[in-house]
């Protein structure tokens, strides 16, 4: 069971949707999550959080994002993950309350599996790839990330609307 509440779920899932399909599209097509798309999903918790969440839970979510800021960036510099990727992990982080962490993790792992495997398959068929011709991850040695992150905001906050 999650623990964020039904309606700040329904209400961030409402809002975040269309940032997350935006930040996957972008990392396919371009292998890029650009700062405005990280920065406009931190205005949505900054601005709807004090009206959703209990006012330690809404503090809270500072601490997780800075934490995952740090996180994120460790990688990047580290272990090759992008600065993007761990800059929109680190805005995502914000959402989530800790009791929820490992459901999310499961969730994000279950995405990362998917999306690489559908990712690594649809650009081998010759159909898929002279529909996009200009899409940079097709071509890439490295996975777009923002497709898995992406997915699991949205699964998140979907699960969450209907565990109550």
């Amino acid at each position: 069971m999650l623990t964020l509440s039904t309606g700040a779920a329904l209400w961030f899932l409402v809002a975040t949707a269309p940032v997350a399909f935006v930040s996957a599209f972008n990392d396919l097509k371009r292998m890029k999550l650009p700062n405005a798309l990280v920065l406009v999903l931190v205005a949505i918790y900054v601005i709807s959080g004090p009206f959703v969440l209990s006012f330690d839970q809404y503090l809270w979510g500072f601490a997780h994002g800075v934490i995952m800021y740090g996180v994120g960036m460790f990688l990047f510099m580290f272990a090759g993950v992008g600065a993007g990727d761990g800059k929109f992990a680190a805005a995502m982080s914000m959402f989530i309350p800790l009791a929820d962490a490992m459901p999310v993790l499961m969730i994000f792992c279950a995405f990362l599996l998917g999306a690489f495997t559908a990712h690594r398959i649809l650009r081998a068929v010759p159909a898929i790839r002279r529909a996009t011709p200009d899409w940079v991850s097709w071509g890439h040695n490295k996975f777009p990330m923002g497709l898995a992150l992406a997915g699991t905001l949205i699964t998140y906050f979907a699960i969450a609307t209907v565990s109550a």
